[in-house]
C-alpha cells in the first residue's frame, strides 16, 4: 500500500482512537459525580441499570482500542492490509469499511464457520 493510503488510514484510526478515549473519560467523570440522593428504589435501580449498560459499551469500546493500537501498529511495520491468515494483500474497500481488520473475507468467513461449527 502506498504511503498516502497508509496516512490515510492513520488519520482514521488516529481520530478514532482520540474519540474513544475521550468517551472514557467523560464516563469516568460522570462516574466520580454522579450520586444517588433519591431514596427511591426505582430511580436508584435506573440509575444502577444505565451505568451497568455504559460501562459495558466503555469496555466494548475498550476492546476496539486495543484493536485500533494494533492495527496503527501493523501500518508502523509494514504488515497492515495484510491477511494474518493467508498472507495477502486484502482490498482497500476492506480497509475503508472496517480498517481494524487484520484479515481478508475469505479467512474471516472461515474463521467464522469454524467458530459456529465450534459452538463459539
Amino acid at each position: 500500500m502506498v504511503n498516502q493510503g497508509l496516512e490515510y488510514f492513520r488519520g482514521i484510526l488516529i481520530q478514532s482512537l482520540n474519540d474513544l478515549l475521550k468517551k472514557g473519560d467523560e464516563t469516568v467523570s460522570l462516574l466520580l459525580e454522579s450520586t444517588v440522593d433519591s431514596s427511591d428504589l426505582i430511580d436508584q435501580a435506573t440509575l444502577e441499570a444505565d451505568w451497568s449498560f455504559r460501562l459495558r459499551m466503555r469496555d466494548r469500546e475498550n476492546k476496539l482500542i486495543g484493536k485500533i493500537k494494533q492495527s496503527l501498529s501493523r501500518i508502523d511495520v509494514g504488515s497492515f492490509g495484510i491477511c494474518e491468515v493467508c498472507g495477502e494483500e486484502f482490498s482497500i474497500n476492506r480497509l475503508k469499511a472496517r480498517p481494524v481488520t487484520s484479515n481478508c473475507i475469505a479467512c474471516k468467513n472461515k474463521m467464522e464457520t469454524m467458530e459456529k461449527a465450534a459452538g463459539v
